[in-house]
């Protein structure tokens, strides 16, 4: 089943993804950026990177602005070279802007993972996996309880 799940990703314009997405998309624009969501949008890739669903485990969804690093214009007098306005690039990736946002809204949980879900032309939504570390069914998780920090 992941094999179809994952096959039907990664060619998005030939299965029934891409309307599918397209769809929601409208939907998640008026959502707030940071939502938590019942379940993963891509289960297949949320599984490879350690989703198991089971208590302690939450997906949240961010939607991040895509493009480049947005500068304000200097109010003085410049040459445009000296300007630093255009062609910035950000230190941090969009995804671990997404990763970080997720984090704030969530502080008692940790960052586990996170992936690319869907685009449009001026949001990126990333799935961000989180981890309660203090949760029972986390601590007794031999995969998992490094989070919590016990071994």
């Amino acid at each position: 089943m992941y094999r179809y799940m994952a096959q039907a990703w990664r060619k998005l314009s030939e299965s029934y993804v891409y309307e599918l997405m397209r769809e929601r998309a409208i939907r998640w624009r008026r959502q707030p950026a940071v939502v938590r969501v019942p379940r993963p949008t891509r289960l297949d890739k949320a599984r490879r990177l350690g989703y198991k669903a089971k208590q302690g485990f939450v997906v949240v969804r961010v939607r991040v602005r895509k493009g480049g690093r947005r500068r304000p214009r200097p109010r003085s007098g410049r040459r445009p070279k000296a300007m630093g306005v255009k062609k910035l690039t950000p230190v941090k990736s969009i995804r671990l802007i997404a990763e970080e946002r997720a984090a704030r809204k969530f502080p008692n949980l940790e960052v586990l993972n996170s992936y690319w879900v869907w685009e449009d032309g001026r949001y990126k939504w990333y799935e961000v996996i989180m981890v309660d570390p203090h949760h029972p069914a986390i601590k007794n998780d031999p995969d998992i309880n490094w989070i919590s920090g016990r071994r």
